[in-house]
């Protein structure tokens, strides 16, 4: 499947483990088809407890505003269906595929994209960034938006402009428009000092 054509999704939790009982509270996602976006996905939901005034500063998602959220069970549901069977990105995927997974077992769903991620992505792209934080990356290259970091749709639309933009990057510098989504997950997996003849390499 095309690099261009999949959802980049947020979330926003609880805390830092689903292991340790942390739930997800809001998720954001944006799907592209060709580079462009199609269609968007956001909700709240509610984890079942309160959360604590340290998340409540971090996302300004407040108790209040989760009491009237649905469930997270309901939200992880209709998420279900927005992604279908789309490849998955998100900055520091590690932690929002692990939340993805233990939301999505306590129904007993399973995608079938596979998952990668823009910062694995941006560190060997952007090697002379001076951070790979989102916020970071996108003052970096100049990307416009705007809305508050640390909300999911926000986080997932900023997201997929960088992942456009280090698409858009190869293809001027290597003139490789229509990578496919393994061969992004093998540039991911390749040594920064690498990445060059990689890329070089299916020219």
């Amino acid at each position: 499947m095309r690099a261009d054509s999949l959802v980049i999704l947020d979330f926003e939790t609880t805390g830092l483990s689903p292991d340790q009982g942390d739930r997800a509270i809001e998720i954001g996602a944006v799907k592209l088809e060709a580079g462009e976006v199609v269609a968007e996905f956001q909700a709240l939901m509610n984890p079942g407890f309160s959360v604590t005034s340290f998340i409540e500063g971090y996302t300004g998602i407040s108790n209040a505003m989760l009491a009237q959220a649905d469930s997270c069970r309901e939200v992880m549901e209709s998420f279900a269906e927005f992604i279908a069977d789309n490849n998955l990105i998100a900055h520091n995927a590690s932690f929002d595929r692990r939340f993805l997974d233990a939301e999505f077992s306590r129904f007993n769903h399973v995608y079938q994209g596979d998952f990668s991620c823009s910062l694995l992505l941006s560190r060997r792209i952007f090697q002379d960034a001076p951070s790979h934080s989102l916020g970071a990356l996108v003052n970096y290259i100049n990307l416009s938006g705007t809305g508050d970091f640390h909300r999911a749709l926000y986080d997932a639309q900023m997201t997929a402009k960088l992942w456009m933009a280090m698409l858009d990057n190869i293809g001027e510098r290597y003139g490789l428009f229509d990578l496919n989504f393994e061969q992004i997950q093998q540039v991911c997996k390749t040594p920064k000092k690498s990445v060059h003849k990689r890329l070089e390499s299916w020219q």
